[in-house]
């Protein structure tokens, strides 16, 4: 086993998410000669310029900037279902579910009725036909499909578009809107070789990230119909989002539209050799065909030590950050870390899987190994 060379820099590899980038200086530039006005007056010519551009850009009628991703799944899922008790249906592991604090029920009424997601982030036709309820005075009205691509909990895996084309036929029959989730729909793009409006004609409305793989400091996007974005914006401001001179937000927006998304090649590169190079480690699981963009999920066989300790020793020792997901471990790629940032990563896993820390009764003790898990998985950063 090679052995990583101890690193001086001081910078830790942060592979916890791409939402950690630093924006570049073009990025800071842009923001400080942003043109600004007040947009909730409709009058920030910078964040309208990036509106106009982002509906272009996914084939669009319109769109809006809301400060998160959350926000922009929120108020979409409301303007689309307006009448509390409305059913929304989507998968187990998708993000909405899992980590938007259940506002759709919380804030609209509205019912989450969850579906599983195979292994790809697909939910399955004949489960979504299923799901639909009769129209019948004792059952919710089915208001919504709601997909995402890339998968966040599936590893990044990517929705084809022959299988979104299936379920947007199917829902028109129904007139029942179809929501995608995709933050990180440009990796999704990037997966398939397509341009992102190939994706997004497949539904009727979108929600994605301009902070995620795409290294803006802020901000998401909402784009849909006309109609639809007017509404999304009176949710917005209830919800809080309504901001004033936000063309210092927009303007890293519209760079990360037009400048970094050449990057993603190379992040999905630098996951794929990632996750190579882990699938040859003795003590790792890991499925190399879910390793589609930018995320990476592995879990650590018996053998290995507790993964609390895994992590922790991984950036004590080797300054590399990684997040506890699940019942595994995941790293995510992004234009901060280099394919060298990789290799070292690599040598830094390999080194503490050989690692443990124990007692002298063979265990750690139980009050300290329960506090390290409270230290290493207890926020939601590697969830995002």
């Amino acid at each position: 086993m090679a052995t990583p060379t101890p690193r001086n820099s001081g910078r830790l590899l942060d592979f916890r998410s791409d939402t950690v980038t630093r924006p570049t200086d073009a990025m800071r530039q842009a923001a400080f000669e942003a043109e600004v006005g007040d947009d909730v007056y409709g009058e920030d010519p910078t964040v309208n310029r990036l509106q106009e551009y982002a509906a272009k850009v996914m084939g669009k009628e319109a769109a809006l900037l809301v400060p998160t991703g959350t926000m922009g799944n929120l108020s979409a899922v409301l303007a689309h279902c307006p009448e509390r008790g409305t059913e929304v249906l989507l998968g187990d592991n998708c993000h909405i579910y899992n980590y938007e604090g259940g506002g759709i029920s919380a804030l609209g009424g509205l019912a989450f009725h969850v579906l599983h997601n195979e292994p790809n982030g697909e939910i399955l036709l004949e489960n979504l036909q299923a799901a639909i309820r009769p129209d019948d005075a004792h059952c919710s009205r089915t208001g919504l499909v709601c997909l995402e691509s890339s998968h966040n909990r599936c590893g990044g895996t990517v929705l084809s578009l022959e299988y979104m084309a299936t379920v947007k036929k199917w829902a028109d029959s129904l007139n029942i809107p179809v929501h995608l989730d995709g933050a990180r729909v440009f990796n999704a793009a990037e997966a398939l070789g397509v341009s992102v409006g190939s994706i997004a004609a497949h539904v009727t409305t979108i929600q994605f990230c301009l902070s995620k793989g795409m290294g803006a400091p802020i901000g998401s996007m909402v784009a849909g119909p006309k109609d639809f974005i007017a509404r999304v914006r009176k949710y917005r401001k209830m919800l809080g989002g309504g901001m004033r001179q936000a063309g210092i937000i927009a303007a890293p927006g519209m760079v990360a539209l037009k400048e970094t998304l050449t990057q993603l090649p190379k992040d999905h590169a630098n996951a794929r050799s990632l996750a190579e190079g882990l699938a040859k480690l003795p003590l790792v699981s890991i499925n190399l065909d879910s390793v589609e963009t930018n995320i990476i999920i592995f879990q650590l066989k018996a053998g290995a030590p507790d993964k609390a300790v895994f992590l922790r020793n991984l950036r004590e020792r080797h300054g590399v950050l990684m997040s506890g997901f699940l019942k595994g471990v995941r790293a995510v790629t992004h234009f901060d870390v280099t394919a060298e940032d990789c290799k070292y990563a690599l040598l830094a896993v390999e080194e503490c899987l050989q690692l443990g820390e124990v007692h002298s009764n063979g265990e750690m003790n139980g009050k300290a190994k329960q506090e390290l898990h409270q230290h290493v998985n207890g926020s939601l950063k590697g969830y995002e």
